[in-house]
């Protein structure tokens, strides 16, 4: 048994400095003798570990080593980025994978012409900053034989951003390993892993191959369903070898589509158009999904976007009486805001979208801007509110996430609908999944150089972290 003393802590909303101890990967009153490692904290800031409550780790590992275009402006502006990293490699017939682009602003327009004149031979994909679409020339049409040049949308571009995650060069656990070193270095005790991938099996292997970064709830889609039942397996299971880091997480289903891609799924069209988005899995399925899920022990995480996503979701919850998470909900009709708590439905919400999608909302939602991200209007109708990033549609960063609720402005102009802010403590508390620091309480738990409640914007979104637990074991250390 490791026992740990953490000399002259302050924990966060209470200024007082206090020894604090751990024994068995749990907070203790006190040791019964000298503890193994005896850590002056030097009146340093600690809390609960951080919880990301929505990543696609497989994807974040992989896009953190691939062609950044987020930058560009325009179409031609991301083909240039392209050609400049083909002039900087040597020629070979490997995909040139990138990732960021958002092209909801642009004058020009995505197409597989503008690709083709930079890169005629080999074959070019560039994923959407939303992940919900895939840019590609035609050499790459042609080799994963998709249905068009130019802008694969939704279920198609899920499909290839799979196979490319399956086939493209790489080692894939170097990238797991730096991936993981990287969030814990941000305070992360634990994720909610909704990539599309299966990767359950690949996660137990992971995680009892030495990678014990921080605790996973491991999601899975429709496709997966039998296999999850037939192993007799329901939310909040734990899978053996694991040391209790995994465990089964929700039934993840995508009900809709994004802003960026003008997919997410809404009560009115588009303005100056008669769409209304797209609608992807049909009310009635998903009502016979949720009642498969309720039968079986499943809790249920429900991609829902626009605002008629976001009711058909609350209609589907409220006719099985299942359990889980509506994800994103970025676009809330008033008269839904009370059904969340009254279904006991958790808002799971990624703040640094609205950073992403503030101009493209004006764009092409403006006469419906005011009822986007309403993290305060949800907060005043009794929901429950967790925070996440999507990683890799945003960084896997939950400082980041956290000063985006609080601050809902990137940049020098004025938060965006600033009545729909949280507060500090109230951000804070939407990312440590529930969890306190008291006694008893496992030893999740993060280091920080500043006090989050009272420090500098700037320093709040950076904070800097000195040393990350989980279970009592650091997996982060820099002090």
């Amino acid at each position: 048994m490791t026992t740990y003393a953490l000399r002259r802590a302050r924990q966060v909303g209470d200024s007082v400095v206090r020894d604090i101890y751990v024994a068995d990967g749990v907070v203790v009153e006190s040791l019964d003798g000298p503890a193994d490692y005896d850590v002056d904290l030097d009146g340093r800031w600690i809390m609960p570990g951080l919880w990301d409550q929505h990543v696609h780790f497989t994807q974040w590992a992989i896009v953190r080593r691939r062609l950044d275009v987020s930058s560009a402006t325009s179409a031609l502006g991301a083909a240039q980025i392209v050609a400049a990293r083909l002039r900087a490699e040597f020629d070979h017939e490997e995909p040139l994978i990138g990732y960021g682009y958002r092209d909801a602003l642009w004058d020009d327009v995505a197409t597989a012409k503008v690709l083709d004149e930079v890169a005629p031979t080999r074959p070019v994909i560039l994923l959407s900053g939303d992940m919900h679409a895939c840019w590609v020339n035609s050499a790459a049409q042609r080799r994963f034989d998709l249905s068009a040049g130019g802008v694969v949308r939704e279920d198609e571009a899920f499909a290839l951003q799979m196979r490319l995650d399956r086939e493209a060069p790489g080692d894939e656990d170097v990238a797991f390993s730096s991936a993981a070193a990287a969030a814990a270095a941000r305070g992360i005790v634990g994720l909610v892993d909704l990539e599309m991938a299966q990767n359950l099996d690949g996660w137990a292997h992971r995680i009892s191959h030495g990678l014990q970064a921080f605790r996973v709830r491991s999601g899975f889609y429709p496709g997966e369903f039998d296999a999850r039942i037939d192993a007799g397996l329901r939310t909040g299971a734990v899978i053996e070898g694991t040391r209790g880091l995994l465990t089964v997480g929700p039934l993840k289903i995508i009900t809709d589509g994004s802003l960026n891609t003008r997919t997410a799924y809404c009560h009115d069209p588009y303005p100056g158009t008669t769409m209304r988005g797209d609608l992807t899995v049909a009310p009635e399925h998903t009502v016979a999904l949720l009642e498969r899920a309720v039968a079986h022990g499943f809790d249920v995480a429900v991609h829902a976007i626009g605002d008629a996503a976001v009711t058909h979701a609350l209609d589907a919850f409220a006719a099985t009486g299942a359990r889980g998470t509506i994800e994103h909900a970025q676009l809330v009709r008033d008269d839904d805001l009370a059904r969340f708590a009254q279904l006991n439905v958790t808002a799971s919400v990624q703040p640094e979208h609205l950073w992403d999608d503030r101009d493209a909302t004006a764009r092409h939602w403006p006469d419906r801007a005011d009822r986007c991200f309403p993290f305060a209007s949800l907060r005043d109708a009794g929901a429950t509110i967790t925070l996440g990033s999507d990683a890799p549609v945003a960084p896997l960063d939950p400082w980041r996430a956290i000063a985006a609720a609080v601050h809902r402005s990137a940049d020098d102009r004025e938060p965006w609908n600033a009545r729909e802010s949280l507060t500090r403590a109230e951000a804070l508390a939407a990312s440590v999944d529930g969890r306190r620091l008291v006694t008893g309480a496992p030893a999740d738990l993060v280091v920080i150089d500043e006090d989050p409640l009272t420090c500098d914007h700037d320093t709040f979104r950076t904070m800097p972290v000195s040393a990350t637990a989980v279970g009592g074991e650091f997996t982060h250390w820099a002090l």
